[in-house]
């Protein structure tokens, strides 16, 4: 055997045992991730060097998206499930903070407890970033997708749809969407409308150049709501307001953590968002928080918990705890900074502490109520999803269930007219041994 033959034959007996295939480049993460990843990478990487005969991977932290590689790519519209992209059920992880408040919680990264209850939570996880993964893809091909002159049911159902099939519960039969699909229905507010407009049928409204559009929707694995959303402009006279509400929620994302007060995220928060302006039509409009929205902690199969994250400052001193999942949101304007109800209502939910249905006197509305439980159960609905699983004439019987306190409407939120509105928003996971962005993408 020449000196070139037993060179190549020792590389390829290194590469049988594994020596150099764990030290493969990660291609999968995102460069974005930056100084975070840098630096939990090298720490991690200190550890690695003392076994260095193991020859284990340094545990770097996980860029938006980063996972095992898919097995197959999307369609466009997107209908691949999401189960046969990623077949061994290991969906990508999100962006992973270490949390940066109080003594005890800079330990938590180390801790041996914390890290046996974070793996304790596989399935919680897995449920999450399973939607998460979901909700990245669904909205890519949703941005590619949006132009003006479509109708907001055509893009309300075409983001609905993708997000059935990516679930594979096309919620069609009795409890289906129960199991799986859409976590609320897609919210598309126009400029002064800021949350809860989803078209109702028969709605001939369209997309046009100049306007301002929230795209809010959520995605659910077993109850498990992954809440996030982003703004649409064609109009580049708009990016300044778009900058402001997006640095707004990062601020929010990055105060917020384990034991941290809610009067400080809304502190910090404002702070960001009022040092914004954007001219429009040769008038400065400073940017301003919608005080009287907030984002909220999420329960499986109830959207809001209970709790509200402000985004301005306030006195609420209720603090994050371990476990909890959040949706940060933040909602800007060129407005006074204040919604109210406002045009015809389409988004309803059941009260999770709802009364009894023997309080109801109409037929049609404990008829309605059933077929609720049955599909929807806590989760909101619309009335297009009533549409779709073939009921009719409900109106009565819905009104009814709202007037008894049974299920909750949430007519669309206005600001003053003329004025325009941006959103974006994430889900966290407060885990014991971080903070996990979930839906984070590279993106937003």
């Amino acid at each position: 055997m020449t000196d070139v033959e037993a060179a190549a034959k020792m590389e390829e007996l290194k590469l049988e045992n594994g020596q150099n295939g764990d030290q493969k480049p990660a291609e999968d993460v995102d460069e974005d991730s930056g100084d975070e990843a840098e630096e939990e990478g090298g720490a991690a990487g200190e550890g690695a060097s003392k076994k260095k005969k193991k020859k284990k991977k340094p545990k770097k932290k996980k860029a938006p998206g980063a996972a095992a590689g898919p097995a197959m790519g999307q369609t466009s519209p997107p209908r691949v499930l999401m189960d046969k992209i990623y077949p061994s059920g290991a969906f990508p992880v999100g962006e992973e903070c270490e949390y940066t408040y109080g003594e005890d919680n800079l330990k938590r990264t180390t801790d041996e407890e914390k890290r046996a209850l974070d793996r304790a939570n596989n399935d919680f996880l897995a449920e999450y970033r399973k939607g998460s993964e979901i909700h990245r893809q669904v909205r890519k091909w949703a941005k590619k997708t949006i132009k003006p002159g479509m109708s907001l049911t055509e893009i309300a159902e075409g983001i609905e749809d993708s997000v059935r099939a990516l679930t594979g519960h096309d919620g069609l039969t009795e409890g289906d969407s129960l199991l799986g699909g859409m976590g609320f229905p897609t919210g598309l507010s126009l400029n002064h409308c800021a949350a809860h407009y989803t078209p109702n049928a028969g709605n001939n409204m369209v997309l046009k150049y100049e306007d301002v559009m929230k795209v809010d929707f959520g995605v659910h694995v077993n109850g498990r709501i992954v809440d996030s959303a982003f703004t649409v402009t064609f109009d580049p006279v708009y990016d300044p307001l778009l900058e402001a509400v997006k640095d707004a929620t990062n601020t929010g994302i990055k105060a917020a953590g384990i034991d941290v007060r809610m009067c400080d995220i809304g502190e910090q928060i404002q702070e960001v968002m009022e040092s914004y302006e954007v001219e429009i039509g040769g008038k400065t409009y400073p940017v301003k928080p919608i005080r009287n929205l907030n984002g909220h902690n999420i329960n499986q199969f109830q959207i809001h918990g209970g709790k509200s994250v402000p985004i301005v400052k306030n006195q609420d001193t209720t603090k994050m705890e371990e476990g909890e999942t959040f949706a940060i949101e933040t909602f800007g304007s060129t407005g006074k900074g204040y919604v109210y109800d406002d045009m015809e209502c389409s988004h309803y939910a059941k009260r999770v502490d709802a009364p009894k249905a023997n309080v109801l006197r109409l037929a049609s509305a404990k008829s309605l109520l059933k077929t609720i439980d049955k599909n929807f159960g806590t989760l909101p609905f619309c009335r297009r999803y009533l549409d779709r699983i073939g009921q009719e004439k409900y109106l009565l019987g819905l009104n009814n269930l709202v007037q008894s306190g049974i299920v909750d409407a949430y007519p669309p939120l206005v600001d003053v007219k003329g004025s325009y509105t941006a959103q974006w928003e994430h889900t966290i996971l407060l885990r014991p041994t971080c903070k996990e962005v979930v839906s984070r993408g590279d993106d937003y």
